[in-house]
């Protein structure tokens, strides 16, 4: 498996997770989204990933972008451990709070969002720290009150072993630190 991606994006972070949990060894290939322009913008990577964004996925001759399509496939084809439950009820709560997290909250802060507050809205990085605190600050937010229902004293977000949940929450966990949002009002 050759994975491109960048060690700041928390798509790729999470496919990482994904790769660990499940003792999967892959190439990983950096991406670079700052050097020479932008290497996920060379036409070299666009003819692998046309929306020019980490990660991407090879195997066998075949290509898949957008970590939720990857994560999704390494827990079909790589079923131990199981990144989703099994019981329908519980797939759909899971897949829900990564959707506060893939939906709501990351694409605010992925890069190419963030270099348009910044020129088209004149922000220095103050402002676009602000802008990060906001956005991630009410979407942790909305991850607490999921958690704090279905916490039923297990050591991870679902269950008691690393699911799906924790492999969106961690990288989400590092964002919030990187951009200083107060995460004190979220113990779970």
């Amino acid at each position: 498996m050759k994975f491109p991606g960048y060690f700041r994006s928390s798509s790729s972070y999470r496919c990482r997770i994904a790769f660990n949990l499940k003792g999967l060894d892959y190439d990983f290939v950096s991406v670079h989204l700052l050097k020479d322009g932008g290497q996920q913008k060379s036409d070299s990577y666009r003819a692998m990933n046309p929306q020019g964004l980490v990660p991407t996925l090879e195997v066998d001759d075949q290509v898949l972008t957008q970590s939720p399509a990857i994560l999704e496939w390494l827990d079909e084809t790589h079923p131990e451990p199981r990144l989703l439950p099994e019981d329908a009820f519980e797939k759909a709560k899971v897949r829900a709070f990564t959707q506060v997290i893939a939906c709501e909250i990351h694409p605010l802060q992925n890069l190419r969002v963030l270099k348009f507050v910044r020129e088209s809205y004149g922000q220095d990085q103050d402002g676009v720290n602000a802008w990060c605190q906001k956005w991630i600050g009410d979407g942790l937010a909305a991850c607490e009150a999921l958690l704090a229902r279905q916490n039923n004293g297990a050591d991870f977000c679902f269950g008691d072993i690393p699911g799906m949940a924790d492999v969106y929450l961690m990288p989400q966990v590092f964002s919030a630190t990187r951009f200083g949002v107060d995460m004190s009002a979220m113990p779970n």
